[in-house]
């Protein structure tokens, strides 16, 4: 006779696999994204899109670990050699790679395939996985504008209130304490003492003010690489600082042998034309912090970007001139440099710029599509002072 086995009604491991098993698949969807966001990024149809895209990120299946017979119908035993560790590869199917085979180059192949899949996940969320360890450095408390959350959270509990934030639970629970200490067991005689409401009320929090000064270059030297380089990392920059930062203002200046701020459309749509002198963007930008972007009320953040061709040495030594006075009134200074597949040697500008000795200065040259995640890493990954001083001691 077969054993009989009995449940308990109570038993929740039968049912935790489901989930757990979801949980885990989740996780790994969010790491493959991870692993996939410098290409993700650099996607044009992301750039040109109205920011409600969705995007498909192919992502490998996962399967639960199963036995499997030997094909050879070979005699084998199964406890290994007792030196494996979690991920090592214990066995590979004959033949090589899927549609490969030794020195063929690519054919038909019996080996069978991996299985992927398309992830789907809209620009927001990206965004969200892109964003969640960016800040802007060295922020300092200055301004403290104040702005009101539209979140609203019931967050405390009073013994009044309107019928529609009762809160059960706790009403159940003081009804049956008080049964309790009058001897009585279970739930019943609800009173007005009994009855408790979830109050809500608007979270209000400080935020300090910056500015962040974004200069292009929109010169004849600027060709189809760099201009959609430079409108790639221009659109996450926006999208971090409008979704991070509610009392942030973002100024706009393009520039070629002269610059002018614009708006941000045009910003992002001015074609390239003309010679380059960048010191025209610098001093634009100064006199803009210095006239409305007091430093002891804002941070400033001043950015450009360019191929680092410029007009001479002579405007050279005053693009060096003006970023150290930029620096001193600035949290930190980025300067960007597009070098299509690489130079030899660096530009004229980014000589010029190899001077400068102030953490605050932050230089990054992008080569391919796929630096500008890099690039927004660099630039905004959150730094302080305590930090540096950390670093030089």
């Amino acid at each position: 006779m077969l054993p009989t086995v009995s449940l308990s009604q109570n038993d929740w491991s039968l049912h935790r696999k489901g989930p757990i098993d979801q949980a885990r698949h989740n996780e790994r969807v969010k790491e493959a994204i991870k692993d996939s966001l410098g290409e993700i990024v650099s996607q044009e149809s992301i750039i040109t899109s109205d920011g409600k895209k969705i995007v498909k990120v192919p992502i490998r299946s996962l399967e639960l670990p199963r036995f499997r017979f030997d094909r050879g119908r070979k005699n084998h035993a199964g406890q290994g050699q007792g030196d494996s560790k979690v991920g090592d590869v214990i066995g590979q199917e004959p033949g090589g790679q899927q549609g490969q085979g030794p020195g063929k180059g690519r054919q038909a192949g019996d080996v069978p395939g991996i299985d992927y899949y398309e992830a789907e996940i809209t620009v927001d969320e990206l965004a969200a996985l892109l964003f969640e360890d960016l800040g802007l450095p060295f922020l300092r408390p200055k301004g403290h504008a104040i702005v009101e959350s539209e979140d609203v959270r019931f967050d405390e509990v009073r013994k009044t209130g309107p019928m529609s934030n009762l809160d059960k639970r706790r009403t159940i629970r003081e009804n049956l304490m008080r049964n309790a200490k009058a001897g009585r067991a279970g739930f019943g005689g609800l009173k007005n003492d009994d009855l408790r409401f979830k109050t809500w009320e608007r979270h209000v929090r400080e935020e300090s003010n910056a500015v962040v000064i974004a200069m292009r270059d929109v010169s004849g030297s600027m060709g189809e690489f760099e201009k959609y380089i430079t409108r790639s990392f221009y659109f996450w920059m926006v999208r971090f600082l409008r979704t991070r930062y509610t009392q942030v203002q973002i100024v706009f200046i393009t520039h070629h042998t002269e610059a002018k701020e614009v708006d941000e459309d045009t910003f992002f749509n001015l074609g390239e034309s003309g010679g380059t002198k960048v010191s025209s963007a610098y001093q634009l930008a100064l006199d803009i912090a210095n006239e409305r972007y007091p430093a002891s009320e804002w941070n400033t953040y001043p950015f450009h970007f360019s191929d680092g061709d410029n007009w001479g040495e002579v405007d050279n030594q005053r693009c060096l001139d003006l970023v150290k006075a930029l620096l001193d009134r600035s949290n930190a200074f980025g300067y960007g440099e597009i070098q299509e597949g690489g130079r030899r040697s660096p530009s004229t500008l980014m000589s010029a710029f190899g001077q400068i000795r102030d953490p605050h200065f932050i230089g990054v040259t992008i080569t391919r599509k796929e630096d500008v995640y890099p690039a927004l890493k660099q630039f905004f990954s959150t730094r302080d002072e305590a930090g540096l001083a950390a670093v030089a001691r």
